[in-house]
């Protein structure tokens, strides 16, 4: 399926609007949650969720939804699906938390495995990500789109995303290993950071969901980058019983795999 013009900025607007239901309970004293997993919820990820579920099933009332907080869905029926949305209605609940404004919407469409299409909207700052592999990846600048590209070839010092929530040992061994200069990043805004060139990669060792990474996986790749697991495989969704991501890299320029350390 090729996202329509029309589809595409359906989805932008659903982002907007999703971001400023979390922007209403930003701007007050919410209250903190937790998971069975002990990861947080708030009030503004079941508003996003909501807002960005009844916008999609009213675009595509064909395609489901697979979002971080629907995610106990029959294994066996979502594996039947040829198509679905894949979406994180707010990607860094412990940066909304801290107050940081690095936390963002992530909406992915995929097919077959694989992320097709993707927008990242950030809703304090106001930016937007969009892009899909073959057709492209742009900032949203007001109403018109910036080309966006990653650096290649990618120089020194290189610059390597390091969350602020989950550095590990791993990363850090990585980082002293390139002697790379570490960019403090939340969310999926990794992953935009490196498709603008900003950034050169990001090592992530230890899970996340697949609804963390998919519309950054398909903006990266629109923008000359990969996302790939030990074994130098593209990410791929909804293929086994967990929706867990293993290990991952995000490159900017897949040059670089030759300079990992073993």
């Amino acid at each position: 399926m090729t996202v329509t013009h029309a589809q595409r900025e359906a989805v932008i607007a659903l982002a907007r609007a999703a971001a400023a239901e979390i922007l209403a309970v930003y701007d007050s004293e919410f209250a903190v949650q937790h998971k069975d997993d002990r990861s947080p919820l708030t009030a503004a990820d079941l508003a996003s969720h909501r807002c960005i579920a009844a916008g999609l099933q009213a675009l595509t009332p064909d395609i489901p939804l697979l979002s971080e907080e629907s995610k106990d869905l029959d294994i066996a029926a979502r594996r039947q699906w040829p198509r679905f949305w894949l979406v994180d209605p707010l990607d860094g609940t412990r940066e909304f938390i801290k107050r940081n404004g690095e936390f963002t919407v992530n909406i992915a469409l995929v097919e077959d495995g694989v992320a097709t299409f993707g927008v990242i909207q950030q809703p304090v700052s106001g930016a937007l990500w969009h892009g899909a592999p073959g057709a492209g990846a742009y900032r949203r600048e007001g109403d018109a789109d910036v080309a966006i590209r990653v650096r290649k070839p990618a120089a020194a010092p290189l610059r390597i995303a390091a969350s602020r929530s989950h550095r590990d040992a791993r990363t850090q061994a990585l980082l002293d290993a390139l002697g790379g200069e570490a960019v403090a990043c939340g969310s999926s805004l990794k992953f935009c950071r490196i498709a603008e060139g900003g950034i050169d990669l990001y090592p992530r060792f230890g899970p996340t969901g697949e609804w963390d990474t998919a519309a950054g996986q398909a903006i990266l790749e629109a923008a000359g980058g990969a996302v790939l697991d030990p074994q130098g495989r593209p990410f791929r969704y909804n293929q086994r019983e967990t929706l867990l991501n293993g290990d991952f890299i995000a490159f900017g320029d897949l040059a670089l795999r030759d300079r990992l350390p073993a």
